[in-house]
């Protein structure tokens, strides 16, 4: 084999080695980018599942302070609701106790009133001695018709006419102009035990605190049906 030929033929190895590379470097390419393609791909996937989760996270956060604040506008809402209840409730009441302060303007019906709570008061004590407290300017009506209870409350209970003493204190005058807010009695009377023990309080105020709390749920059914219906 001369020098040509043996050009020739290192030139084809040659040739053959570089095609070989050139195809191996291709394969590589090729591969690599397959492997960046799909690397690529799982970034995003794992990008757009940590984008989706952060949505979802704060779309429940958003919900639930929706929730909280509906809540919240609820039982506002529900407590304004109570508030004007109660207000008319007590407005209501307030109306009844400037009603009472006129039933002693009456002296013939307010003498009786006053002879019916003193045998009321004495047929729960059931005392053969007790204590009355009255309004100062009650004293002298009750002092009148303090004799005519006692024998009522007598011939109901078939006992002995009971003693009873007029206490020297008395209970709260009726509201002045002066002091409208102070404490005040609208009249009735207060009996007790000699010892103090047992104490009947009939009080006109008193007698109203009492139906007004029986009467309460009552009141709150007919004003209040149709807003809870």
């Amino acid at each position: 084999m001369n020098d040509a030929d043996v050009t020739k033929q290192i030139q084809q190895m040659v040739r053959f080695i570089r095609q070989e590379a050139e195809e191996k470097a291709d394969e590589i390419s090729v591969s690599a980018e397959e492997e960046f393609n799909i690397e690529k791909l799982q970034l995003v996937e794992a990008e757009k599942k940590k984008i989706r989760q952060e949505y979802e996270r704060k779309a429940k956060q958003v919900e639930v302070r929706k929730k909280i604040e509906y809540s919240m506008q609820l039982n506002a809402s529900r407590i304004k609701v109570l508030q004007a209840q109660d207000d008319l409730v007590n407005g209501m009441k307030d109306s009844a106790s400037k009603d009472l302060l006129r039933v002693s303007d009456n002296k013939n019906a307010y003498s009786k009133l006053l002879k019916d709570l003193i045998v009321q008061s004495l047929l729960r004590l059931k005392e053969p001695a007790v204590l009355l407290r009255c309004r100062e300017v009650d004293r002298a009506l009750v002092q009148s018709t303090l004799e005519k209870a006692t024998q009522e409350y007598a011939e109901k209970a078939k006992v002995q006419a009971p003693k009873v003493t007029i206490d020297g204190v008395y209970l709260p005058p009726p509201p002045s102009k002066k002091d409208s807010h102070g404490t005040y009695c609208s009249g009735g009377v207060v009996l007790a035990s000699e010892d103090g023990k047992i104490v009947m309080e009939n009080t006109l105020d008193a007698r109203l605190d009492v139906c007004f709390r029986k009467k309460l749920p009552e009141i709150r059914k007919h004003l209040f049906a149709s807003a809870s219906a």
